[in-house]
């Protein structure tokens, strides 16, 4: 299996600058809420009647007319998602359609239809990348998470990619359904060839059931640092694992005052460098995140950036988080505050335990 590659520098660059200059450097296109599975953690997945009720999906043209307004505007980074966006049947008239805008694009797939026609059509025009989602390490556990028992065919769409030299890199949420399948879908990565990223928490899918805060089909945070520990004592070597734990062990005990960042804003790059488009036309800082909310369609896409981006600067983090001596290895960030607890300056106390726990292994480890 690869490392996890570092991002490349000309791309840090870019967002720096970007930030200094109000730019949208990357965005994401979610192209639909459909999708040939049904996973139940999804974040954005709706039944049919659900999106009836929603609304309707934007046209190809309508998303190659926001994608030309975002590249005017400064972006230069597209991924494609969904749902499943090769649901779509016009997708590669989207696909292609970026790519002649000069962007840079990638796409978010499940692997279930990279065959046939499809992959002919990616094989003689290929993405920068694929990500990816690798739900377990055989058929019963695929059938049991997403519905349909795809391992195999997955798995073979994933080889097929890489012997045609095509970046590929694998995502994993680490679930109560495909726990039990960690081993196995390390070997996969290693065998293919191909990065992993992993994680065991699971947000609250605010977006799909609004009264869904806090709640969702996942771990107990207990178990969800345990599990995560699991993939680490997989992944690394016993002298790196050794390692983090120490660094992990030793970042909790910091005292408050050695942290250099005390503004409790957004740090993260969503809503300052990047942005998300919903498959109706809304526009948010991050797909995690329920609001703030602008309306490209209505607005203009420039009017609707500037908007996120004033609404996101004016966000605030829970102040106790800042002064939080567990702060140097807890994720916390704005989706998981606002999805936790339905505000953005509370505290996720879902994410606190996680951490304390993850902190607690990483001492009985040493």
């Amino acid at each position: 299996m690869k490392r996890t590659a570092p991002e490349p520098h000309i791309m840090t660059y870019l967002h720096q600058k970007g930030r200094a200059l109000g730019l949208p450097i990357a965005g994401t296109f979610e192209l639909t809420p459909r999708c040939n599975f049904n996973c139940p953690m999804c974040y954005i997945h709706m039944t049919p009647e659900q999106q009836r009720q929603a609304g309707i999906e934007l046209t190809a043209q309508q998303w190659l007319q926001l994608a030309r307004d975002a590249r005017d505007a400064g972006m230069l980074v597209a991924l494609l998602t969904g749902g499943e966006p090769l649901v779509r049947k016009d997708f590669f008239e989207i696909y292609s359609g970026m790519k002649k805008l000069g962007l840079m694009v990638s796409v978010n797939t499940n692997g279930s239809m990279l065959q046939g026609e499809i992959l002919e059509k990616f094989l003689a025009d290929p993405p920068a990348r694929f990500n990816i989602s690798l739900y377990g390490g055989c058929n019963e556990t695929y059938e049991k998470m997403c519905g349909l028992p795809m391992y195999d065919r997955v798995r073979s769409n994933i080889a097929n990619l890489r012997k045609a030299g095509i970046e590929v890199s694998l995502n994993l949420s680490i679930t109560p359904y495909n726990c039990q399948d960690l081993e196995k879908i390390f070997r996969d990565a290693m065998e293919l060839d191909v990065n992993i990223k992993a994680s065991s928490y699971m947000y609250p899918p605010v977006r799909v059931q609004e009264d869904s805060y806090g709640a969702g089909n996942r771990f107990t945070p207990c178990r969800s640092a345990e599990e995560s520990l699991r993939w680490d004592r997989l992944r690394f070597t016993p002298e790196e694992f050794k390692k983090r734990m120490e660094n992990t062990a030793a970042l909790a005990q910091l005292a408050p005052e050695c942290s250099t960042e005390t503004d409790p804003g957004v740090r993260c790059r969503a809503g300052s460098t990047s942005f998300w488009l919903t498959w109706d036309g809304k526009m948010l800082p991050c797909g995690m995140m329920p609001r703030p909310i602008a309306y490209p369609l209505e607005a203009g896409f420039a009017a609707a950036w500037e908007t996120i981006r004033n609404a996101t600067a004016a966000l605030r983090l829970p102040s106790a988080c800042t002064t939080c001596p567990k702060k140097p290895v807890c994720p916390v960030c704005a989706a998981v505050c606002v999805t936790e607890t339905g505000a953005f300056d509370q505290v996720p106390h879902y994410l606190c335990q996680q951490v304390e726990e993850t902190v607690r292994l990483a001492k009985e480890e040493l």
